[in-house]
C-alpha cells in the first residue's frame, strides 16, 4: 500500500508552501479470560489519511479512508479550502513556520513474535485458574491486547517517513470480598501499567508469569489488613504509583496548548503561565524529568512526531527548575519558546496536536532500603486506583490499591484504602529523595484523553522510587 501511495500523492500534491500527507494502518487484537471463560476474541483495522496544507499564512487539513486517487483528491481540495479559510484570520502566520522534509525508517523493538494465539490463550487460561487461591475471590480477569501500528509521512517536498509501532498490553485484575468490603488488586494497576512496546517479552518484563496465585494473594491480605492512617506523614511511592502523580501533576500541567488556553474547554488550563520557563522551582533539587521518546521498550517512543520533527531526549525539569514544555512546532511559534517534538494524533482521522509522549523521572542515588530507613513515620503506597486533580492541574487527591506502614525505619503491615492529597508544585518541592536504577520500572497508559474532538494517546512513564516529606496522607475511614 505505501508503495503505491508515494507516487500518488507526489501527482497529487498541489502547489502549496507546505503539504503532507500521514497514513495510518493501526490493527489490534484483544485475548481476555474472565473467571477461567475464554471471551469473545475482539479484533479491528483501521486505515486512513490525513492531509495537511500550509498556503498564504493559512493552514487546513481533512482525513479520509478512501484511499484511491479520488479519496485522496477530495481530501487534498477540502484541505485547500480551510486553509484559504484561515489565511489571515489566523492567531499565527502558519507560513512562517519551518516544516521539516524527513526521511528515514523506524520500528519497535522485539526479542520474540508480537501474536501467539494458542500460547496466548494458554497461559490466559492458567493465570486465570491460578487467581482462584480462596472462596474470598469473588472476580478475576487476564488478558493481553496487541496492536501493530505502521504509519506512512510523506511530504511535498521530498519527506518521507515510515514508521513501525508493536504494542503489548498485558492486564491481570483479582477482586476480593468479605462482608461490606471488597479490594481488588491487580497486576501495574486497573488501567494496564504495564504496557510496552515490543514482543512477547513483555509479559516477562511485567511478571505476568505466576501473577495469577500471587495477585490474588495481595487481595485476601488486603480484606484482613486495617485502613491507612490519617495524618502528615512521609510517603514513598513506588513506579506504578509514581506513574500517575507524573502524568497527572508534571505531564498535564506543562502541555503547552494548554498553558495557551486550548483546552479550557474540555480538559481544563494549567497553574503554568509561559513567564515561569527558565527559573520557576517546580520540584525540590532532586527532581530531573525528561522528555524522551528514544527510550526503545516505552510505550510512547518514536523517532519522529507526527509533523516530521525529529524526537530527542529533553530536560524538561532539571534541578527542580522547570526549563521546558510540552509543546510542539506550531505551539511554540505561538508561544514563543522552545518546547520538543511532541506534536502527535491517536489515528489518521485527527490532527496532531501537543501531548505526553514518554515522560520520566530521571533515577537519582538512594536505595529502597536507604529511603524506607530514612522514614520515622510514614507509608508506602503502590499501585494507582482513584484520582482527582482540579481544572488547572493543580490540587489532587489520589487513592492506591496497597499501602504498608513504614515505623522508626522499618517496613510494617499492609494497610487498605490508602490516599494522599496535595498541590502539584509544594508536592514535588517535598521530594526528599529519589530513588536509584534498582527501584525503577517502566509503566505507561493506553488512556491519556485530551482534545477536541477527543483523542486518547498512548503516553509511557518510567520512574524510580520516590519519597516526599510531609504529605497529607488519610484512609478509607477519613
Amino acid at each position: 500500500m505505501f508503495d503505491t501511495l508515494r507516487p500518488l500523492f507526489k501527482s497529487l500534491a498541489p502547489a502549496a508552501s507546505f503539504c503532507s500527507l500521514r497514513i495510518v494502518e493501526e490493527t489490534s487484537e484483544q485475548i481476555s479470560v474472565r473467571q477461567n471463560i475464554l471471551q469473545p476474541l475482539t479484533t479491528s483495522i483501521d486505515r486512513g489519511a490525513m492531509v495537511t496544507i500550509i498556503h498564504d499564512g493559512g493552514y487546513g487539513y481533512a482525513a479520509t479512508s478512501d484511499l484511491t486517487a479520488a479519496g485522496l483528491k477530495d481530501a487534498i481540495s477540502r484541505a485547500q479550502a480551510w486553509a484559504a479559510a484561515s489565511a489571515g484570520r489566523s492567531v499565527v502566520d502558519y507560513s512562517a513556520i519551518t516544516m521539516p522534509h524527513p526521511v528515514g525508517i523506524y520500528t519497535s523493538p522485539a526479542t520474540s513474535p508480537a501474536t501467539n494465539r494458542k500460547d496466548l490463550i494458554a497461559l490466559l487460561t492458567q493465570e486465570s485458574a491460578a487467581c482462584q487461591i480462596d472462596p474470598r475471590i469473588v472476580d478475576w480477569s487476564a488478558s493481553v491486547g496487541t496492536i501493530t501500528t505502521r504509519q506512512l509521512y510523506l511530504t511535498s517536498a521530498g519527506g518521507d517517513l515510515e514508521q513501525h509501532f508493536r504494542f503489548v498490553i498485558p492486564n491481570l485484575s483479582v477482586t476480593a470480598n468479605q462482608g461490606a468490603d471488597t479490594q481488588t488488586r491487580s497486576l501495574g494497576g486497573q488501567y494496564n501499567g504495564y504496557c510496552r512496546q515490543g514482543g512477547l517479552e513483555v509479559l516477562a518484563d511485567a511478571g505476568f508469569h505466576g501473577s495469577g496465585a500471587r495477585i490474588a494473594a495481595q487481595a485476601i491480605e488486603l480484606l484482613g489488613a486495617p485502613n491507612c492512617p490519617s495524618g502528615t506523614m512521609d510517603l514513598l511511592l513506588m513506579p506504578e504509583q509514581m506513574m500517575l502523580q507524573i502524568h497527572e501533576s508534571i505531564g498535564h500541567p506543562i502541555e503547552l496548548d494548554r498553558i495557551l488556553g486550548d483546552e479550557r474547554n474540555f480538559a481544563g488550563t494549567s497553574f503554568v503561565t509561559l513567564d515561569m520557563f527558565g527559573h520557576f522551582q517546580y520540584g525540590s533539587p532532586l527532581l530531573n524529568v525528561t522528555y524522551d521518546p528514544t527510550r526503545p521498550e516505552q510505550f510512547a517512543s518514536y523517532r519522529w512526531d507526527d509533523e516530521g520533527h525529529p524526537a530527542e531526549k529533553t530536560y524538561v525539569i532539571r534541578a527542580g527548575v522547570l526549563e521546558r514544555p510540552l509543546g510542539g512546532a506550531i505551539s511554540q511559534a505561538r508561544a514563543g519558546i522552545d518546547g520538543v517534538a511532541n506534536s502527535r494524533a491517536c489515528s489518521w482521522n485527527r490532527a496532531p496536536i501537543d501531548r505526553m509522549a514518554n515522560l520520566n523521572i530521571e533515577p537519582g542515588t538512594s536505595s529502597l532500603d536507604d529511603m524506607i530507613g530514612s522514614v520515622e513515620r510514614g507509608v508506602l503506597m503502590d499501585t494507582n486506583v482513584s484520582w482527582s486533580i482540579d481544572d488547572s492541574r493543580n490540587k489532587f487527591q489520589f487513592g492506591c490499591e496497597s499501602g504498608r506502614l513504614i515505623v522508626d525505619g522499618e517496613l510494617k503491615g499492609v494497610v487498605k484504602n490508602p490516599n494522599y492529597r496535595g498541590i502539584s508544585d509544594s508536592f514535588w518541592r517535598s521530594l526528599k529523595a529519589v530513588g536509584n536504577a534498582a527501584t525503577a520500572d517502566v509503566m505507561g497508559t493506553p488512556f491519556c484523553g485530551k482534545g477536541e474532538p477527543s483523542q486518547v494517546i498512548r503516553v509511557g512513564h518510567a520512574s524510580p522510587a520516590c519519597l516526599f516529606a510531609n504529605v497529607d496522607v488519610f484512609g478509607g475511614e477519613a
